[in-house]
């Protein structure tokens, strides 16, 4: 596993999630995550990312909200990994048209030792499918959806998980796993 103390930084899974298990509501709306968490909630999080590898979906999402200062989030050098760039470049955005291992090893020498988040729903399955992540971090509001945009999806497969660490900062609860990475024996 990854290790902020040697410098190579986590790899990190960041969610905000309604008590129902979503992610994002019908339409793909995020908004309703900002009436509970604010960018000042978890101040340490912010402080231990050192960038973020987000999908193009959820970038797409971003920026419709970014007009509100309220919204705002310095997680460092932002990379959206997609299979077609947009026309007109965005300078604070890099896009990657790489497959996940090398964006990830991209996007984690811009972290400089901080954390690397990934943020999008299938970004974030096709780093657990690999083995790629470290740590979910998740935000679970208290909200239900009833449909949207699942936490993980169908096909994921089976991922143990050891909890670590509980907190709560007004009504959001913020819940840490770090992933089990099973040993894979070659006495088979």
């Amino acid at each position: 596993m990854s290790d902020v103390s040697t410098g190579t930084g986590k790899v990190v899974v960041n969610r905000a999630m309604s008590l129902d298990g979503f992610i994002a509501g019908p339409g793909h709306a995020m908004d309703w995550i900002f009436t509970y968490l604010t960018s000042d909630a978890f101040p340490e999080v912010m402080a231990a990312t050192g960038a973020m590898l987000i999908g193009r979906g959820t970038y797409e999402v971003g920026r419709r909200m970014a007009a509100d200062p309220d919204n705002a989030y310095d997680g460092g050098a932002q990379f959206v990994l997609t299979h077609s760039p947009p026309e007109e470049p965005d300078p604070a955005v890099t896009f990657l048209t790489c497959d996940i291992e090398e964006a990830i090893a991209t996007a984690r020498r811009a972290a400089g030792g901080g954390n690397l988040e990934i943020l999008g729903a299938d970004v974030a399955a096709q780093c657990l499918r690999r083995g790629l992540v470290d740590e979910i971090l998740v935000y679970v509001l208290p909200v239900l959806l009833g449909d949207g945009v699942r936490f993980t999806p169908p096909g994921l497969g089976r991922i143990e998980l050891e909890p670590f660490a509980t907190t709560r900062s007004g009504a959001v609860t913020m819940l840490r796993f770090r992933v089990r990475k099973e040993p894979h024996s070659s006495d088979s």
